[in-house]
């Protein structure tokens, strides 16, 4: 019986919505640009040069896209694998222009269906201050499972939560 390769392809993937490609220096730039003008990132005072270094760096483990329409960069998405028994997902964020439409919940399947066949879990963190988020994965089948208080920021607490990933049928 042979192992399943891994679950996040290293170039890309096609969605119904956009397309996950990663991002080359340029995108990764412009795309820190408009995440620093987004919640958590602004709350949390993160400049636009720290998320260029984390889109860009070396890391065998993380696996980042951009979220594409029509050859424009519209959000981008970080998956961290393996994490506890899951992929761990860092970075979820759809820009503005683009909210509302159904692509982080879409993501979120494409991120499950990879997962499915050899991980239990699906994790993310989620900034106790950002309602919207909390909602969106609450209303994608994730529970709340506790709070990591002053995890990225002192005064900021985040809160973990999990989607038990079952066998398809």
């Amino acid at each position: 019986m042979s192992r399943p390769g891994p679950p996040f392809p290293s170039s890309s993937a096609v969605l119904p919505t956009c397309a996950l490609s990663r991002l080359n220096a340029r995108e990764a730039f412009e795309a820190s640009r408009t995440l620093v003008e987004m919640d958590p990132w602004k709350t949390l005072g993160y400049r636009p040069e720290w998320l260029l270094e984390y889109l860009l760096r070396e890391d065998s483990c993380l696996f980042r896209y951009g979220m594409f329409h029509e050859e424009r960069v519209c959000g981008v998405l970080c998956v961290r694998h393996p994490w506890l028994l899951g992929p761990y997902i860092e970075i979820l964020a759809v820009f503005p222009d683009r909210q509302g439409q159904g692509w982080g919940r879409e993501v979120v399947r494409w991120i499950e269906d990879r997962a499915r066949p050899t991980s239990r879990n699906l994790w993310v963190t989620v900034s106790s201050f950002n309602q919207k988020a909390r909602d969106f994965y609450l209303r994608t089948g994730f529970t709340e499972i506790g709070v990591l208080s002053n995890l990225f920021r002192k005064g900021f607490d985040e809160v973990l939560l999990r989607k038990e990933l079952r066998p398809a049928t």
